[in-house]
């Protein structure tokens, strides 16, 4: 059985001349850039190449601007943490929609003496710069958003909001997980004293990512030992996994114009297709202000878990844009957020393009969805199958 991989959101396929270099690294290049000779000098080269190539694809000033962790995870919690840790004591905001990297670190400073305030999103998942305007404070330090939404797409006006932290002297941190490699992420047109990205959504290896911190910012290290990263991030590189990181890096922003171009003509297609010809669907975020390759759409009527079972075992692989956990069930924070209702957002259902998806699969995954959504409405207890809406019956907030 063909499999079509949607769920580029979640991870994406290596790209093979990022293999070519990691397996090449791994077999002739295996010196740690920290010794003091000619094997540890190559392994530096290697380093300082991937270092020069994140600087670029960033606009950032300076190589000594670029950071590598572990992942956009800890990037995320170096910024927010390490500030906070800086600073010592005062006010902070993030948004309802926010990653949990960000949303849990700046909840975990919240009960921990810091005051915090959670920003509301408008139906489409998008921040209102007046609302940071409004709610900043002389004691207020940091600001942590996100570029564009993992679940729903949806691209916030990020220069404009960082035009009014800049103005007001608080410290701007981005989260470009999702966006990097997508749309242009730039340290001097966003306005961000640090911005979050990571290897594995670019086509890189998974376990890298890179933290941009403008040069004059000072945060306090969160990991201690042999002083690597310039003494912010100790431990030895993940020589590999930085290279790789880099050459994807670099790939990404030459073909990311018409990658986005040809993602965004697949996507639209897919929407058209679904909204079209499948009743009582939407779609969920920003109609045009997001992502190039992503598409949020919900089924009312059904459970998007029986759905992506279905799906999966004829192949077809995505997400359920609602994010429930098998623990609880509760839908996606993100929608909840949006103001979706109950119904609608447990049948959210997220399919994201990249690198190697066709027309002829986008056109498969079309079909099929208009098969299994049909034939979960007919077995489902929220759907009436004589009026061909609901049953009176609804899914649990």
């Amino acid at each position: 059985m063909k499999q079509i991989y949607l769920d580029h959101s979640a991870t994406t396929p290596t790209r093979p001349e990022v293999i070519e270099l990691v397996y090449d690294l791994m077999k002739n290049h295996f010196g740690n850039p920290s010794s003091l000779h000619q094997i540890g000098d190559d392994a530096r080269e290697y380093l300082q190449t991937a270092r020069k190539q994140l600087t670029e694809a960033l606009g950032a000033a300076e190589t000594e601007e670029i950071y590598f962790t572990s992942g956009g995870t800890e990037s995320d919690n170096l910024a927010i943490l390490g500030l906070a840790e800086k600073v010592g004591k005062g006010h902070l905001m993030t948004s309802a929609v926010e990653h949990h990297a960000v949303l849990d670190a700046c909840r975990y400073l919240g009960s921990h003496g810091f005051d915090l305030t959670i920003l509301p999103v408008d139906q489409y998942g998008m921040v209102d710069p007046d609302e940071v305007k409004k709610n900043l404070r002389p004691d207020t330090f940091l600001v942590s958003l996100i570029h564009a939404n993992n679940e729903v797409g949806t691209i916030n006006p990020v220069a404009e909001i960082g035009k009014i932290l800049k103005e007001a002297e608080v410290v701007f941190h981005l989260d470009a997980v999702q966006s990097f490699g997508k749309i242009p992420v730039k340290a001097d047109e966003t306005l961000a004293d640090m911005i979050t990205v990571s290897g594995h959504k670019i086509n890189g290896p998974k376990g890298i990512g890179a933290l941009y911190k403008r040069h004059d910012l000072e945060i306090n290290r969160r990991i201690f030992g042999g002083g690597q990263e310039r003494g912010l991030r100790s431990g030895t590189e993940n020589l590999t996994g930085i290279a790789g990181f880099g050459l994807a890096a670099e790939l990404s922003q030459k073909e990311m114009a018409q990658h986005s171009a040809d993602w965004q003509a697949l996507r639209d297609h897919l929407v058209e297709r679904l909204l079209c010809e499948i009743p009582d669907s939407r779609l969920n975020g920003h109609p045009t202000k997001r992502l190039p390759h992503n598409a949020n759409i919900s089924f009312n009527y059904i459970e998007v878990e029986a759905l992506l079972l279905h799906l999966a075992l004829n192949g077809v692989c995505c997400s359920a844009g609602s994010a429930c956990s098998s623990s609880t069930g509760e839908p996606s924070h993100v929608l909840a957020a949006m103001g979706l209702a109950p119904e609608w957002a447990h049948g959210a259902l997220r399919m994201t393009i990249g690198m190697g998806n066709t027309q002829e699969e986008i056109d498969a995954t079309a079909d099929l969805l208009n098969k299994k959504v049909e034939m979960l409405r007919l077995a489902s207890p929220y759907y009436d199958v004589k009026t061909g809406g609901s049953s009176g019956l609804k899914p649990k907030d």
